[in-house]
């Protein structure tokens, strides 16, 4: 009799943030906004993805924004590195990251961080903000890392998950 595979002990966690060129109601903004629910979409059927942080009874995020008036986030649960690799470089998504500089400003600090959660929990903004806070501070660890410098996802042993 086979053994079915047991769930990953964690998945990982995806906090993005950028800073708004426009108010989203610019004609500026257009493609963006108009781009929003189809990619929301993808993310959504794609291999490995979990959960993404929206607003009660809406579809996005745009209203909230718990880092600044003019910062826009995105927040995801992912399977695994690869699932959420294979979502932003070999998906639709990757045409409308290509033009992210038409609607968003250039970050110099990291706006981008991942990290391990255990299986079957949910991150919080706060816990987001302290992470980007780690990476940024600390550049790229175990607890706080991005898509160029990946770390493997916690084994049992680990005290720092």
């Amino acid at each position: 009799m086979d053994n079915p595979t047991p769930a990953p002990a964690y998945q990982l966690a995806q906090l993005n943030i950028a800073v708004l060129r426009a108010p989203l109601d610019d004609p500026s903004m257009k493609d963006f906004t108009d781009a929003l629910d189809p990619i929301n979409a993808l993310a959504d059927a794609s291999p490995g993805f979990v959960w993404r942080f929206i607003e009660d009874g809406e579809k996005d995020a745009t209203n909230l924004r718990p880092f600044g008036e003019d910062l826009l986030l995105n927040f995801s649960v992912w399977e695994d590195v690869d699932a959420l690799w294979d979502f932003t470089y070999r998906s639709d998504h990757l045409d409308f990251l290509r033009r992210r500089r038409e609607w968003f400003e250039r970050m110099r600090e990291a706006f981008v961080v991942l990290w391990w959660i255990p299986t079957g929990t949910l991150p919080t903004v706060g816990e987001a903000k302290r992470r980007l806070d780690l990476l940024r501070t600390n550049g790229p660890s175990p607890e706080a890392f991005d898509l160029r410098t990946p770390f493997p996802a916690p084994t049992h042993h680990d005290q720092h998950a």
